[in-house]
């Protein structure tokens, strides 16, 4: 008994004593990471043990602790196979500390995403990948390009002209997906639409992965790799094309919006050195350099040449199978996770006031709306009844920003401005005042 003792703690010291310290560069970024955490979850703020801070505060996340960032995932929203909650869920499961919802043109499943991380502690990063084509200029031809977005807690600003943006794409899907049932049919492979439509499911727009699992489900392919290195790969014989817009334009538009543009799977193009040089001067901030397997070289030197970010996800859809990348498989190291922020927050900011003074200019309920669209159960949480916007926009900034972000003059015009604007509010509900 004795010397098993002795043996277990022999094998606890050098387990402790190879785990490798922090160097002061790192803990500096991880307490950073966790400071932007925990924001807004001040014992006025948050009470209920569901919430994130709480969960923070008791010691689940501690210096030396990896901070998972999972920054490419997709729900059934768009063509993932699990609903929003369940991708949350999962994340939870395996680690996840922070998650950022990117489904196709789409940002649908983000307040869903977002109530399932209050319940498991988990930080949402509202996302969405846009499918977008970049023009070559010597040849004429195209070649589809996917651009993420990630904003703040608050959103999207001018979130109408982005989903105007958005909705034209999805349309768009609707006439490509029917375009490659078609081209299927000449292949002599008669796949129904209607057989597309039902997997995708109401109010989502078909894209090349529902296409696929009808293949799948009709027998017509063996598995989903199989028809899309058969049929549906860029420039296949079942490929097609829908209304995308051209890169450097939604890569304006996420700027615009105060968004962090970023973009995705590079090394799947052809020209990925000329694409990554002219979004650069579009306004775009990062590049997809990890995966699951470790860092690209290639493209991590292409950011550093254009001081770019270095970001990375799992690109997770629920399909299963060894060939999909886990949540939270990609390791993404603390310092970049803290550029990330660095960038990331004070573009957040702005996106605050840019809705907060459209509120101001129109106070309807639709901007009202987008004030309250992605984190509404939290800022009406135990809220008694405001009287005017200044009390809103109080709480929406203590929950959102810190302390110096809020204490600026902007912020002090705009509450001085909106003290002047009635607001109804029971702690359900929260209407523009009479």
């Amino acid at each position: 008994m004795a010397d098993d003792k002795k043996k277990r703690n022999k094998k606890k010291k050098r387990s402790t004593g190879n785990k490798r310290k922090m160097t002061t560069e790192q803990s500096e970024a991880f307490k950073s990471i966790t400071d932007w955490l925990i924001l807004g979850s001040s014992p006025s703020l948050s009470s209920s043990s569901d919430d994130f801070a709480v969960n923070i505060n008791s010691g689940s996340l501690r210096c030396g602790e990896k901070v998972v960032f999972e920054l490419h995932s997709h729900s059934n929203r768009s063509d993932g196979f699990l609903s929003p909650s369940k991708v949350v869920e999962r994340a939870y499961n395996n680690g996840v500390k922070v998650l950022s919802l990117t489904d196709h043109d789409t940002m649908a499943g983000v307040p869903e995403a977002v109530e399932a991380g209050r319940r498991f502690g988990i930080k949402i990063i509202p996302g969405i990948e846009i499918s977008t084509l970049f023009g070559l200029r010597d040849s004429g031809s195209e070649e589809p390009v996917h651009i993420l977005a990630y904003y703040g807690t608050s959103g999207p600003a001018l979130y109408d002209e982005l989903e105007d943006f958005l909705v034209k794409i999805r349309d768009g899907r609707f006439v490509r997906g029917r375009e490659m049932v078609l081209k299927l049919n000449k292949l002599k492979i008669p796949l129904k639409w209607e057989h597309v439509t039902r997997i995708a499911g109401k109010d989502v727009a078909p894209g090349r992965m529902h296409v696929a699992r009808a293949l799948l489900e009709a027998g017509y392919v063996e598995n989903l790799r199989q028809a899309f290195t058969k049929y549906l790969h860029d420039g296949g014989p079942a490929y097609a094309t829908g209304t995308e817009p051209m890169a450097e334009e939604a890569v304006k538009l996420i700027c615009k919006t105060g968004g962090v543009a970023v973009l995705a799977h590079p090394w799947a193009l052809k020209n990925h050195v000329g694409i990554i040089r002219r979004l650069k001067d579009a306004g775009l901030h990062g590049v997809e350099v990890y995966r699951s397997d470790g860092k690209l070289e290639v493209f991590s030197e292409l950011a550093d040449t254009y001081n770019l970010l270095k970001l990375g996800g799992s690109d997770y859809h629920g399909k299963g199978g060894r060939n999909e990348s886990e949540l939270g498989s990609v390791n993404l190291p603390v310092t970049a996770l803290q550029d990330f922020l660095n960038v990331g927050r004070p573009i957040w900011c702005e996106a605050i006031k840019a809705t907060m003074r459209a509120f101001l200019d129109q106070p309807s309920d639709s901007n009202l709306s987008n004030i309250l669209r992605f984190d509404k159960a939290r800022i009406l949480k135990g809220n008694s009844a405001w009287s005017c916007g200044k009390e809103l926009m109080d709480r929406c900034l203590a929950i959102w920003l810190t302390s110096d972000e809020r204490n600026s003059n902007d912020f002090e015009a705009l509450r001085l401005k909106l003290s002047f604007v009635p607001i109804m509010s029971n702690g359900t509900c929260v209407t523009v005042g009479p």
